[in-house]
């Protein structure tokens, strides 16, 4: 099974914002991840998709990678947080605010799933599905008794 990461560092926004986008691709398929990103409102959105493009390519160039691209899926991926630039707002009567302009790192692992084996001779062997009777069909004659006694 191969994994891979790619880590993007000093994303210009906050580590909480960018942990609510990558909330929304953790587990998911890449592809459906990608077209998730690509519909999120979110400016943060579009570093993490290109984060994403970049595990991928990384998971591509590994030894033993299967070559189907399908079966990899974001395994995990979190946002650190980065350091802070620090800025001066002028505020009134001659004093000033302190503003902290916040940076993120984004980590993002993606793995590939293990092909389902199925044991050979099992599919062929196996004789048409035995019919069952449903149980709302006797409930529906039960009520329809108890009907026609009141």
């Amino acid at each position: 099974m191969i994994q891979a990461q790619a880590t993007a560092r000093y994303i210009r926004t906050s580590a909480q914002k960018a942990g609510l986008v990558l909330d929304l691709i953790r587990g998911k398929d890449v592809n459906r991840a990608l077209a998730t990103l690509r519909f999120t409102k979110k400016s943060v959105a579009s570093d993490i998709a290109k984060l994403l493009r970049s595990a991928i390519a990384n998971a591509q160039q590994k030894d033993g990678f299967s070559g189907d691209v399908d079966r990899l899926f974001v395994s995990g991926c979190y946002a650190n947080q980065g350091p802070s630039q620090k800025r001066v707002r002028p505020a009134p009567m001659g004093r000033a605010f302190r503003v902290l302009k916040r940076t993120a790192n984004l980590t993002l692992h993606v793995s590939e799933r293990p092909e389902k084996v199925v044991a050979v001779g099992q599919a062929g062997e196996e004789g048409a599905p035995k019919k069952r009777a449903r149980a709302g069909a006797a409930k529906k004659s039960q009520s329809g008794k108890r009907a026609a006694k009141k």
